[in-house]
């Protein structure tokens, strides 16, 4: 019996650990992620963060708001990205040089605005260069930590419009991305999904699958731009359908406002039309004492000319 036991123990130990050691290779990296030039990746947070001073100049706010914005803009949208997967690192703490330049580029944008106002051009590329490049990695890190390919595509917008969202919240406004306009979310959500079908199901390289998922959002922002398509703000599928098959429904829904008895007071319809004969009444009364007055003083200039000629 003692020896049996004793056989037993270990066995379930080893099974105790076989599945502890199952849930801590589910909570780490099970591919390498997308390795990017540290150059490129600090230039997009410097030009998210002057975007972000751009919006404060506007709306008036001194240098710590600016400041603020500036970090929502460059580096909201991986902290949003972070906290949401609670896996890995947080980008803002473990790159040490995102943050000081971050507000370094705020700072000069905010003392010499002309420096980013006059070349829009560039600053609009570069803008929508780091939303694709935002979403493709944001859409490589939950990849990697094993989410499904929805998660994945939501972190990568996350990661892409998560900084804009923030920085309109605290302006006290609607999202820029939830109102009427060009593609700009749709292009971070079409990159992001982009990407994660290359790497996922045809097994491209993922730096080439970042370079194409980035390309592809520039793309389909130059497409809404160039050729003036809208996100639509209401949609009423009802005018698709063909006249003669709309009738037998307006028909009938004007069957039914026949039918529906029209319920009314009478001494509350009575009351009505006593309020609108004394309105008229005294509407009347009013232009008579007015043509009264008229005619006095017509007859009055006229005694006073009379009373000049004599």
């Amino acid at each position: 019996m003692i020896d049996a036991l004793a056989a037993i123990v270990p066995a379930a130990a080893s099974t105790t650990a076989a599945a502890a050691g199952s849930t801590a290779v589910s909570a780490t990296a099970s591919s390498a992620p997308a390795s990017i030039p540290l150059w490129i990746e600090l230039l997009v947070v410097m030009v998210s963060a002057g975007t972000g001073v751009l919006t404060a100049r506007e709306h008036k706010l001194d240098f710590v708001g600016a400041l603020w914005l500036a970090v929502l803009l460059g580096l909201g949208g991986g902290l949003i990205r972070d906290v949401i997967l609670q896996v890995g690192n947080v980008y803002i703490l473990n790159q040490p040089l995102a943050l000081p330049l971050a507000l370094l580029s705020a700072t000069v944008v905010f003392i010499f605005p002309a420096i980013v106002e006059k070349p829009d051009k560039l600053i609009n590329l570069l803008d929508i260069f780091s939303v694709g490049l935002y979403a493709c990695l944001g859409c490589d890190k939950a990849y990697v930590y094993g989410f499904e390919p929805t998660v994945c595509i939501m972190m990568g917008f996350f990661t892409a419009v998560g900084g804009g969202m923030l920085r309109d919240i605290c302006l006290a406004r609607t999202p820029i991305i939830f109102q009427k306009g060009n593609f700009y979310a749709l292009a971070a959500i079409g990159g992001a999904a982009i990407y994660i079908w290359l790497v996922r199901w045809i097994g491209v390289w993922n730096i080439l699958a970042l370079i194409i998922g980035t390309a592809v959002t520039m793309g389909l922002r130059w497409i809404s731009i160039k050729f003036n398509i809208q996100t639509p703000t209401q949609v009423d599928i009802s005018r698709m359908v063909p006249h003669r098959h709309r009738r037998g429904t307006e028909g009938a829904s004007s069957a039914l406002r026949q039918e529906t008895p029209v319920v009314g007071s009478v001494d509350a319809l009575a009351g009505r039309r006593e309020r609108t004969l004394a309105d008229i009444e005294e509407r009347r009364g009013r232009e008579r004492r007015a043509q009264a007055l008229a005619r006095l003083r017509k007859n009055k200039r006229k005694r006073k000319q009379r009373r000049l000629d004599m």
